[in-house]
């Protein structure tokens, strides 16, 4: 035995393993596959996937100027009131101050992006780590604030709003809300949620902003091939000439990109982390072409805080600067901004933490729901309120962390170890801030193309499961918003089957759709019902209603829960069987017990009456044998 095996195995004989319920840790409900050492690679390989959020999140929030005012006088101050003119004196120091902005945002972002992802793994053992979103910060920024604070939302009420969005989250995760709504979303749209997430996270990384700058966005076209150097992109954000000539998009291609790739295949360890490193390394030296540090204002700051190595930015113009003056003339603009918040996050980030649970394989089909997920919720609306405290946007659980769960992560070792990744990062931010976009391009490719395969579990062969499906992963990463694209799927499915179902029932049954048969069953009746367990479990009078029972019996029907009381009182108490007669003798089955499936329709000894069956298919079971 190595060494490896020995501190895998002694991970998991310890509390740690039992905590995060290693295999071999002797935990009933141990997770399978994983190891102690697997989980740390895991976490370091969604850190150094996820680290550009520092620098990019830092550099689009500071776009609206922070807490920085714009002392225009003379002429400016009414022609350019937002100092968006370099020929306004005051435009100097407004730009000083927002570079002041952006590295406390720098400090800020991996401050909450290390307590959220540390306490997403503690608590609730999922491998999903958090920070403030791709997406969300930009629609912060340009959409409700503006450039320079030239938006309708001030920067201070924008927070304000955010913070009172994070508490009415973390109400709803209490009350079960959340977790009602991602169980209720039909199944061909939660998968397309995962696919489209991951096409969205592709686009992410053919982008100039995170990515290789493989393509950008067009006047005339939607999207325009790229990759010229960043001199040669012209005020529409379109490269006037050599194209595919940006020797750093090549870099990203070949050595963030082959190079993973063939590492993949070949199952090598650390492939995504090996990648990332070997491009940022490269890029570091100055006096290179694909250096990430050239000789311009920007690229002497940059190289300047580079070489501090370690260093500590103290928060000192967004910490807590919430606007709490939210009557009289405030009070249309904040309800305009929360009231966007929250439609837009509670779709965006719940999506968002499904999507990732299902990548690990944690979701349960029978419920739709995951192991810990009212904690993951809560922790994720706990972050949303907590980060606008450090002037930052909604936090959300990161799609990034898919680089992680395809290193093996499985546990929430995997995003305690980003944690901790982020807080290091605080006192070591000029080298992570430092990781160019172009070295983690082609990783969120890779990682897309893996969220991509759950394309074909999609119930293609029924046009209102398919149409609706397509629409949710095709409008994710062509509107740029995961929220959006939730938001056209539900819409989509609601009209072709509400009004398929008004049809059959106003015909009697006589015009049906082709292939109705195979549509996917739904209901808004999930199983374990609205309430979440605690809720029901305190009602019930338990006193730890915090715990899970040992079996936790409102999650069954009646008769089941009435022969597992049963058993559990009598016998082996983590099966249900009653055991007599001492050792060796017979397991007694007097009753139905929990993994019978004669109930199911379909099943051979399953009997029911015709007219109920045709009830049934009405519900969408039909005689397929897809649900």
């Amino acid at each position: 035995m190595g060494w490896v095996e020995k501190t895998n195995t002694a991970v998991a004989k310890s509390f740690v393993g039992r905590r995060f319920r290693l295999e071999f840790s002797g935990h009933r409900h141990e997770r399978k596959g994983s190891r102690f050492l697997t989980e740390v690679r895991a976490g370091l390989a969604t850190f150094f996937a996820m680290a550009y959020i520092i620098s990019v999140n830092a550099s689009i929030v500071s776009n609206t100027g922070g807490t920085c005012k714009c002392e225009s006088s003379g002429d400016f101050e009414f022609t350019d009131a937002y100092c968006t003119n370099s020929s306004n004196p005051a435009y100097s120091a407004y730009i000083i101050c927002s570079q002041e902005v952006n590295r406390d945002l720098v400090t800020g972002t991996a401050a909450i992006a290390a307590l959220t992802s540390f306490c997403m793994g503690l608590f609730a053992n999922m491998p999903i780590a958090l920070a403030p979103g791709m997406g969300l910060n930009a629609y912060f920024t340009y959409q409700v604030v503006g450039f320079h604070g030239e938006g309708l939302v001030s920067y201070r009420l924008a927070l304000t709003a955010v913070f009172v969005e994070g508490l009415i989250f973390v109400a709803l995760s209490i009350l079960g809300l959340r977790q009602w709504l991602a169980r209720t979303i039909p199944s061909s749209l939660k998968i397309a949620s995962g696919a489209g997430i991951g096409l969205y996270l592709a686009l992410i990384g053919l982008t100039y902003s995170a990515g290789i700058g493989a393509i950008t966005g067009s006047s005339g076209d939607p999207l325009e091939l790229a990759g010229c150097v960043p001199a040669l992109i012209g005020a529409d954000g379109t490269c006037s000439s050599g194209k595919m000539r940006n020797p750093t998009m090549w870099l990203g291609i070949f050595c963030g990109g082959i190079f993973t790739a063939f590492l993949m295949m070949y199952r090598v360890k650390g492939a995504i982390i090996a990648g990332i490193l070997l491009v940022s390394i490269i890029s570091w030296p100055r006096d290179s072409s694909v250096t990430a540090f050239p000789h311009t204002p920007l690229g002497d700051a940059s190289f300047d805080f580079f070489k501090k190595v370690v260093t500590f930015h103290p928060i000192q113009h967004v910490l807590v600067v919430q606007d709490w003056n939210i009557t009289g003339s405030n009070a249309g603009q904040f309800a305009v901004a929360l009231i966007t918040f929250l439609y837009v996050d509670i779709l965006d980030c719940t999506g968002t933490l499904y999507s990732m649970a299902r990548f690990c394989g944690a979701i349960d089909e029978d419920t739709g729901d995951f192991e810990g997920s009212a904690v993951a919720y809560l922790i994720d609306a706990m972050g949303i309120t907590i980060g606008s405290l450090f002037g930052c946007p909604p936090v959300t659980a990161f799609i990034e962390s898919g680089a992680g769960i395809s290193e093996g992560g499985t546990t929430g070792i995997t995003a305690c170890v980003t944690g901790l990744c982020f807080f290091i990062s605080i006192f070591f931010a000029p080298i992570f801030a430092s990781i160019p976009s172009w070295a983690t391009g082609c990783t969120l490719i890779l990682v897309g193309a893996m969220m991509a395969r759950a394309c074909t579990d999609i119930n293609w062969r029924y046009i209102g499961d398919s149409i609706p499906a397509f629409l949710t992963l095709a409008l994710m990463p062509f509107t740029y918003s995961i929220a959006y694209g939730l938001i056209t799927g539900i819409v989509t499915y609601v009209i072709l089957n509400v009004g398929a179902w008004l049809i059959a029932k106003a015909s009697g049954g006589r015009i049906m759709p082709h292939d109705y048969e195979h549509k996917d069953y739904w209901t808004y009746k999930v199983r374990g019902g609205l309430l979440p367990g605690w809720v029901k479990r305190a009602a019930k009078g338990k006193r730890d209603f915090w715990r899970e029972w040992d079996f936790d019996a409102e999650e069954l029907t009646s008769r089941d829960s009435y022969a597992m009381a049963k058993k559990r009182g009598d016998g082996d108490r983590a099966s249900g069987i009653s055991i007599s007669g001492g050792v060796g003798a017979m397991p007694v089955l007097d009753t139905v017990i929990t993994g019978d499936r004669n109930w199911e329709p379909g099943n051979p000894h399953y009997s029911m009456d015709l007219n109920h069956e045709d009830e049934m298919g009405d519900l969408g079971y039909g005689s397929s044998s897809r649900r």
